[in-house]
């Protein structure tokens, strides 16, 4: 063809095109907005002719580029009705421009520039380059106002109604719903809170969208940071409030500026705010100098809109954070634009340190119930399909918890437009499962009817995949092909904007209109595509946690990718994912098989919390039953989630995998961000066993969808609402709930600050509660009366078997009878009269009511109560205001109360005045059996035992009730009860009245006293010992650290005199150690009955008392002789017998002179014992000089210097004297001089020296000195293993003699003096010498020398 005609072509084809255009132009105007983002399609454009107005848009578009003309040209073809050879026309000249530079030559060039402009950017000189000039006041407003409006027009233009896409309802971009949104009740006010954004948001403090600049600051900055994830509608909600202001709604504002990170991102140089603004944004006409002024005056008035602060640069290295984000620290604390009001949205995570302190933060949680309803009405209205539509989603509770998320609810209802028309009721939903099969529908909602554009998908997610991989989400034309363009714009995959990093510096963007369809379609990538094996395939399928998010510095771009890729590996989507790869389905099996195979991998593995909710997702999205029971059955049976936020399709999911668990469960949810209606995702979950949550962010409205969950959980015990904002109308909910739930076993209440009502209604439930043990109502600061009122619901309702208060702490304790499940599903009214009935049988209560404030009032109020109810096992009230009077009325009560083990007063101001009142009121208390009160330790103790009656069975109770009527009230069986007044600060002025007040104790028993720890001092003492016998017979008596001399402890020796029940008298001086005790054997005899004839068991006591020794145990004191002459003289009158046992570091061989030579002085001595105590080389001697001194000694056994002990016979007594010296260092020389001295020893009884480092000669030396000792009736010698030595004696001279040498390995020269001595033994009747080494020869020798004893003579 010649140039001409090729000429005369072209201009045929514009025309062509520029006529099939102008029958179209509201879907032109369309594709402006999307290539052109900043457009401004103002009215001057209007007057023109309309074949003009295409050229003047047709023009605009070509002088793009190329990239964006034949994007346009594609875009033509694909969606209006176009004549084949028109289209084959348009494909093919597209890229060439040479035909239409004439025809649009002349109309772009006529054109003023301020046509051409951007409705939201105006070429214009900087404003760093534009002088300051002086104007006038009226001038400067004029200029101010003049920006002011053009701003709020273009934002006007931008905000246009919008043309839907192919296949779209005119509703798409229409509708818009406000999501759940929770202000914090704490702003970031700690460094921790400021970096992590860790707030509490208060439930039921709803925020609209004009409350959210409610600042609680009047001054400094004020910056509102909006939380959600992804899919909640943040980005949508900056640009609802932009659309609002510039309709006039927010007329608080004379300006808002909308930025986005994304874009922000690209700018590497520093920017002033005035370059922000009208660099970035929409720049003045004129003077930008003079608006800025009027907008810096004006700050407070000026809102900036900062979206996606989660995906703004962190800090790389050590040059600080980027510029834009040091732009925009300077705007949060005020230091440029001081005054502006700030308003970020962020996904949860790691938020930057440069938010001030007070920065208000608010939740987004999507949508409720009613919410989704209100959506899908506005979606559908005038539209038959709307009913259809709500049915649905009423009748599919997982299709409900998926439109939670704001932009899955978008993406579910365009598929229901798509669907319904075409499917009976019911089955549409089915092709909605999850959501995968959401975005898969939604795909081909948007494609051409019976048209899958599969090469076109799998290229948009290839680009996809590579923009996930690289962090990118701007994609520019240079990065999408031109078809690909077009085929987003098309089907509305892809949406544009301008992007501006400069003055002069535009040009348009692309995104995908959600992240979520980004990584879905990188999804399809991966599945379908042949460029992708199965190997890199799995490589994408792992499991992110979300506490990292809390310390990376950005957040991952992939976090559906896992779950998308799960939902395709879904045998559902294998014919979609076939159709993709062209019919290859064996590698779509393949790959969909490698990625449930991963995800069985994981199922097996121990995984934290936001990683199980991560695996649930996955696996549920795949529909595979037997990877759901793998999954549910390798969960753990403890399985908490903390700190990190949950939403209630997270729950959903849980709860999915749950139904394929046979075995129970337990969840924890701590510190967990939960949306108010989460609960309502737990409907039906019958494995849930334990179920708590401990969250401020839980209130009124999370108690209320908690209320209709609790009741469908069959197998639920515990449940546990701590740490939360629930208040009296949240509750009210609960206590209606509770009642359906008569399997419960454990509920608490923990720390949700309840008022005094709201607890009082909580209890109210107890007895509709059949198999409840445990009810936790602490941390909620009761009152005084309130408490009163509890213990009466204690006291009242028959299974509760303890009330525990302690500060803060509030709990019951219950036992619920054990019965039947007939019993339990019988009438209300039947059951609580058997529990009351089996109650007043058997029930004891505990009752703990420590540090609540109790005064002498509530005392009497208690005590009148506790008249009426059951028997106590226990009361605590320690830690009160009781004072005297308080603790006086308690005691006296006691008896009446019939309490069995414990009261306890402690800490309760008692005072010295009232530990007499404490006494005399339990002095006639049968059941006390110990009383300790330490005043120094604020200890008020009672200790009851159980009355005979209680003890016994109904037979043995009578049995015993008769013996008691045959025996006289003075032979009735005494119990024993210890008082324990220590460290009291009693001193001998307090004595008198102390023993008066315990005198009403001594008739009930024997008794313990323990006046330790006091200060009574040698007076008291002294006291002490004259006021004991009127206290009749004590058991022991205590007078440990008092300060008492050691001519007090001395004196307390004469107690043996006057005390007749003082059997033993421990006294450790250094340490004042000081025990009084009686005779325990008698107790015993008397607590066991093990002596029914009463008469003769008195006599057969006083026979004991006549023989049991009385004894004496003198330990750490100096015994020096005067104090050993006047203990000795205070011991003579002491009655017998007598066991001495004296202990000190050393005892001079004077001070033991003085005390042997005391001995015939003490006829009652038994024993004498020096244990632990020094003693001089010389005292062996001394001690064996005793034998000739005093007839009365026995045997003396030395077994080192440092333990003696000497026995005395009684007048009775005819047995011989021992003397025992073994386990010394005598050797054979001491041996030696020992046998020297032996015959003018008076021994008649045993000789032991045995262990003492001897040798053969002592057993040489031995048989050489029994000739001379004619009262030796038998010696034995031992020098092996057994080491003995001994010597028995007579009292008379003996006839015939026995001796007997063991292991005594003599040598060839021990035969000569052992023959010897042997012949000289002419009284030696019996020989016996054993394993003595002796050989034939040896012996030969001497049966040769040695005759024959009389007896036997045994040789081994």
């Amino acid at each position: 063809m010649d140039p001409v005609g090729l000429q005369l072509g072209n201009k045929n084809l514009w025309s062509c095109l520029v006529r099939l255009l102008t029958k179209d132009p509201e879907w032109l105007n369309a594709k402006m907005k999307f290539f052109l983002p900043n457009t401004d399609l103002d009215s001057r454009n209007e007057t023109l002719d309309p074949e003009q107005r295409v050229i003047l848009q047709l023009n605009k578009l070509h002088v793009q580029g190329s990239d964006t003309w034949q994007s346009f040209i594609h875009c033509v073809c694909m969606q209006l009705e176009v004549p084949l050879d028109l289209e084959v026309l348009l494909l093919s000249t597209f890229g060439y421009d040479d035909g239409f530079t004439s025809q649009l030559g002349a109309e772009g060039k006529s054109q003023p520039e301020s046509q051409l402009h951007h409705g939201l950017k105006r070429p214009h000189q900087s404003c760093g380059s534009s002088p300051r000039r002086k104007q006038c006041k009226k001038q400067q407003l004029e200029l101010a106002k003049k920006y002011l409006q053009l701003l709020r027009t273009s934002a006007q233009q931008r905000y246009r109604s919008q043309i839907p896409g192919s296949g779209q309802p005119h509703a798409f971009h229409q509708v818009y719903v406000p999501p759940i949104l929770r202000r914090a009740t704490a702003s970031l006010d700690t460094p921790e809170g400021a970096i992590m954004g860790d707030v509490k948001v208060e439930d039921g403090a709803d925020v609209s969208i004009s409350d959210l600049f409610n600042t609680r600051v009047n001054k400094g900055p004020r910056v509102t940071v909006l939380l959600g994830k992804a899919g909640m509608g943040k980005t949508t909600l900056a640009h609802r409030l932009c659309q609002k202001w510039a309709e006039g709604h927010l007329n608080c504002f004379q300006a808002l500026f909308l930025f986005e990170f994304r874009q922000l991102n690209l700018i590497t140089r520093f920017l002033t705010p005035s370059e922000l603004l009208f660099d970035l944004y929409l720049s003045p006409e004129s003077d930008h100098d003079t608006v800025f002024q009027y907008l810096e005056k004006n700050a407070d008035q000026v809102l900036l809109i900062f979206d996606g602060l989660d995906e703004a640069l962190q800090p790389m290295g050590p040059d600080g954070p980027g510029p834009v984000l040091t732009l925009f620290s300077h705007l949060c604390n005020g230091t440029l634009l001081p005054g502006c009001r700030v308003m970020a949205t962020s996904r949860p995570g790691k938020l930057p340190a440069c938010l001030p302190a007070e920065a208000a933060m608010v939740h987004m949680l999507g949508f409720d119930g009613p919410r989704v309803e209100e959506y899908v009405n506005h979606f559908f209205s005038a539209q038959p399909s709307r009913e259809g539509a709500l049915v649905e989603l009423q009748t599919n509770g997982r299709l409900r918890s998926l439109c939670a998320v704001p932009a899955l609810c978008q993406v579910a209802c365009l598929c229901l437009h798509h669907l319904l028309p075409d499917h009976a009721p019911g089955q549409s939903v089915a092709l909605l499962p999850n959501m995968t099969q959401l975005y898969m529908q939604m795909v081909l909602a948007l494609s051409p009817p019976g048209h899958l554009p599969t090469s076109s998908l799998l290229d948009l997610g290839e680009v996809a995949l590579r923009g996930l991989e690289t962090g990118k989400v701007i994609f520019y034309a240079k990065d999408i092909a031109p078809p690909l363009i077009a085929f987003g714009a098309t089907h509305s995959l892809l949406t544009s904007f301008c992007v501006c990093t400069g003055p002069g510096h535009q040009q348009t963007g692309y995104a995908f209109t959600h992240l979520s369809l980004q990584e879905f379609l990188a999804a399809l990538h991966l599945m379908a595509s042949p460029k992708v094996n199965k190997d890199t395939l799995t490589q994408y399928v792992t499991l992110h946690s979300r506490w990292v998010q809390r310390t990376k510095a950005r957040l991952g771009l992939s976090d559906h990718l896992p779950t998308f890729l799960a939902g395709l590996a879904s045998c559902t989507c294998r014919p979609f994912l076939s159709h993709l790869a062209q019919g290859n389905e064996d590698c779509v099996g393949a790959k969909q098989a490698a990625v449930v195979q991963v995800l069985k991998k994981l199922a097996t593995r121990k995984l934290t919390g936001p990683k199980v909710v991560e695996l649930c997702h996955c696996v549920d999205e795949t529909q595979e039953p037997e990877l759901a029971s793998l999954t549910a059955q390798s969960l753990p049976y403890q399985l908490p989630f903390h700190n990190f936020p949950l939403t209630c399709t997270d729950l959903a999911t849980l709860t999915n995998i749950l139904e394929h668990r046979e075995a129970p469960i337990h969840l924890d949810f701590d510190g967990c961000p939960l949306e108010p209606h989460c609960p309502e995702a737990l409907v039906g979950c019958g494995q849930i066993e334990n179920l708590s949550f401990k969250s401020r962010k839980c209130g009124d409205a999370f108690a209320e969808a908690l209320s209709r969950s609790l009741p469908t959980m069959g197998r639920l015990q515990m449940l546990g609402l701590a740490g939360s904002k629930i208040t009296a109308r949240g509750i009210s909910h609960l206590v209606k709930a509770l009642p359906l739930c008569p399997q419960l076993k454990e509920v608490s209440f923990r720390d949700n600050q309840l008022s005094d009502q709201v607890v009082l209604n909580i209890v109210e439930v107890l007895p509709h509660l059949p198999r409840l043990r445990k009810l936790d109502l602490s941390s909620n600061s009761i009152c005084v009366s309130t408490l009163l009122c509890l213990a009466r619901v204690a006291v009242t309702c028959p299974t509760v078997r303890m009330l525990q208060a302690r500060e803060a702490d509030l709990i019951f304790l219950l036992s619920p009878p054990t019965e039947t499940t007939a019993e339990l599903q019988r009438a209300p009214d039947l059951q609580e009269s058997d529990g009351q009935r089996k109650g007043a049988q058997s029930r004891s209560l505990t009752l703990r009511l420590q540090k609540c404030q109790l005064q002498v009032h509530d005392a009497e109020a208690l005590i009148a109560l506790l008249q009426e109810g059951p028997h106590l096992e226990e009361v605590d009230l320690s830690g009160n205001q009781l004072e005297d009077e308080g603790c006086r009325l308690m005691a006296e009560a006691a008896s009446q109360l019939h309490i069995a083990r414990k009261l306890d007063l402690s800490n309760n101001g008692l005072s010295v005045a009232g530990v007499h009142c404490v006494l005399r009121a339990v002095s006639a208390c049968w059941t006390l059996a110990e009383l300790h009160i330490s005043l120094q330790h604020k200890t008020v103790i009672f200790m009851f035992a159980q009355e005979p009656e209680e003890q016994k069975g109904p037979q043995e109770r009578a049995a015993f009730l008769d013996s008691l009527m045959l025996q006289m009230p003075s032979e009735l069986p005494l119990s024993s009860r210890r008082m324990r007044l220590t460290h009291c600060g009693l001193q001998e002025k307090h004595l008198e009245q102390l023993c008066k007040a315990l005198g009403g104790s001594c008739h009930l028993g024997h008794l313990h006293l323990d006046f330790s720890g006091n200060a009574l001092g040698d007076e008291g003492a002294a006291r002490l010992a004259q006021l004991l016998p009127g206290l009749g017979a004590l058991q022991s008596l205590n007078l440990s650290e008092n300060g008492l001399s050691l001519d007090a402890v001395l004196g307390l020796v004469r107690c043996f005199s006057t005390l007749q029940w003082l059997f033993r008298l421990d006294i450790s001086f250094e340490s004042q150690h000081i025990l009084l005790r009686g005779d325990k054997t008698s107790r015993d005899m008397w607590a066991t009955g093990s002596l029914p004839d009463f008469p003769a068991a008195a006599k057969f006591l006083g026979f004991r008392q006549r023989c049991i020794p009385r004894s004496l145990c003198l330990s750490e004191c100096p015994l020096e002789p005067p104090s050993l002459t006047r203990l000795c003289a205070t011991l003579k009158d002491c009655p017998g017998p007598l066991e001495l046992q004296l202990s000190c570091e050393f005892l001079s061989d004077q001070s033991l002179e003085t005390l042997l030579d005391c001995l015939p002085q003490l006829p009652q001595l038994s024993l004498l014992q020096l244990s632990q105590t020094g003693l001089s080389p010389k005292s062996p001697f001394l001690l064996a000089n005793t034998l000739s001194l005093c007839p009365r000694v026995k045997k003396v056994d030395l077994r080192s210097l440092h333990h003696a002990t000497l026995h005395f016979r009684s007048n009775e007594e005819e047995e011989g004297v021992c003397c025992g010296l073994s386990a010394n260092l005598l050797g054979d020389s001491g041996l030696r001089c020992l046998l020297e001295c032996l015959p003018q020893v008076p021994i008649s009884g045993l000789l032991d020296l045995s262990h003492n480092s001897i040798s053969q000669e002592s057993a040489l030396y031995l048989l050489e000195t029994l000739p001379s000792c004619p009262r030796v009736r038998e010696a034995s010698v031992n020098l092996g293993s057994e080491q003995s030595f001994r010597i028995h004696f007579s009292r008379e001279d003996q006839a015939g003699k026995t001796l007997r040498l063991s292991e005594c390995s003599f040598r060839p020269e021990h035969v000569s003096r052992l023959a010897t001595g042997l012949s000289k033994s002419l009284q030696l009747t019996e020989l016996t010498l054993t394993q003595c080494c002796l050989g034939q020869k040896q012996l030969a020798i001497l049966l040769s020398l040695v005759g024959r004893p009389a007896g036997l003579f045994s040789l081994s």
